[in-house]
């Protein structure tokens, strides 16, 4: 009987090892290491230029890279402050010399990049959770994607009465339509004249920017929350069913699906993370602590690393590098054509959004409100400052924008 007892003992000491060594290389842990295979370095599109439309929407470009335009480097001056009390949790747009952004109290907002000042503010009375673009349909037309009326909680981001809003980016700041979808935390992609979206309950619309009317559908297997990416005539997203998703821009039909590591009960990561496209790879993370990178034109995995806590935010690429922090504390410098960490850095906070690079500086921000400029090169630490909880920084290559919790920041750099 003693013998059984031992024996039962030992088997269940080796199956609880079993278990936990599975769960860290399947879970939080373990990579998949990769190589040059399906990496083209010079298939990557050029950071915007100074131009009237230099930010037009998250991330800056439809392949979302997170690059900024400019010589911008501290030390800083602050030139202006603008915004309230309530959380501005995506970054502004800029177009036509002005910032759009949304705040949580349902307010899409328009300030002056020169002085901070409103041109307007729409009194949506919904929440949101992304960031506008902007295009020059119209002389200029700003458009947002919004979840459920006030007030906020946790059923706004579920399914429900979400809305696309389209009005001018001018002075007027009038209507110009409103298609109605499932609650939408997806930032607007603009490519040419269509416009693309996700909502929470898997759908992904084609839209035509004039009016809002359907090019095309597509339904996904999971909630899509954040935005598509476009590269070369296809449109990338990932979904809550674990499973990033690759479709024909033109007519939406389905080139090629892939997923995110099983963990030991056979579940998925869920992908909250919007796609960066460069070197025909397609990069972003997951809630199971990886960040992955797929083939562009296959959808097949090429790496994946570990980062020991959830990856909400999208990567940033610039360089053969992608950068992208956890909510582990640790923000990293990953090689992108094989996933190797070239360094990374202990913030104080959980990390949350999306880094953007700059004049060769990396910024990112966290949950403990304190953004960070790093030498993107090295991982040495080059600037602070004490606020900021998100993606935090935008720029129009005269100056950086801050986004802080409530307000947003305008520096420019000491002569």
């Amino acid at each position: 009987m003693r013998r059984l007892l031992v024996v039962a003992g030992v088997l269940v000491v080796l199956a609880g090892a079993g278990t936990a060594y599975y769960l860290s290389k399947h879970r939080y842990g373990g990579n998949v290491m990769g190589s040059t295979t399906e990496f083209v370095p010079t298939q990557t599109v050029a950071a915007p230029t100074e131009q009237s439309l230099v930010s037009p929407m998250f991330a800056g470009v439809p392949q979302h890279l997170h690059v900024g335009v400019g010589r911008l480097r501290p030390p800083f001056k602050r030139d202006w402050v603008s915004g309230g009390t309530s959380l501005v949790e995506f970054p502004p747009a800029i177009g036509f010399h002005y910032l759009y952004y949304a705040a949580l109290n349902g307010n899409l907002i328009a300030v002056s990049t020169r002085n901070g000042r409103r041109l307007w503010t729409i009194h949506v009375g919904r929440c949101e959770a992304a960031s506008p673009a902007v295009d020059r349909l119209g002389r200029g037309s700003v458009f947002e994607s919004f979840l459920n009326r006030h007030p906020c909680g946790r059923d706004a981001a579920k399914r429900g009465d979400g809305e696309l809003l389209a009005v001018a980016a001018g002075p007027s700041h009038h209507p110009r339509w409103t298609k109605h979808l499932g609650a939408s935390e997806t930032s607007p992609l603009i490519v040419g004249k269509r416009i693309f979206v996700g909502d929470a309950e898997g759908n992904v619309y084609c839209l035509r920017d004039v009016d809002g009317k359907t090019v095309w559908t597509f339904h996904a297997g999971g909630a899509v929350k954040g935005a598509l990416a476009n590269d070369r005539g296809r449109v990338f997203f990932g979904a809550y069913d674990g499973h990033l998703y690759a479709l024909d821009a033109t007519d939406g039909k389905l080139i090629w699906r892939s997923q995110s590591a099983r963990d030991w009960f056979g579940g998925h990561g869920t992908f909250y993370s919007t796609p960066a496209v460069a070197y025909s790879r397609v990069y972003l993370g997951s809630t199971d602590g990886h960040v992955y990178s797929f083939g562009e034109r296959t959808g097949k995995l090429r790496w994946s690393r570990a980062t020991g806590g959830f990856v909400y935010g999208s990567p940033a690429v610039w360089r053969r590098r992608v950068f992208v922090g956890s909510y582990s504390h640790m923000f990293y410098a990953l090689d992108a054509a094989t996933g190797a960490v070239l360094w990374k850095f202990q913030a104080n906070g959980p990390i949350s959004g999306s880094a953007t690079v700059v004049d060769g500086i990396v910024y990112f921000a966290t949950l403990a409100r304190r953004t960070y400029g790093l030498d993107a090169r090295t991982g040495k630490q080059v600037w602070t400052f004490p606020d900021g909880a998100f993606t935090p920084v935008v720029t129009d290559g005269q100056r950086l924008y801050v986004v802080g919790w409530a307000k947003v920041y305008a520096f420019s750099p000491r002569r």
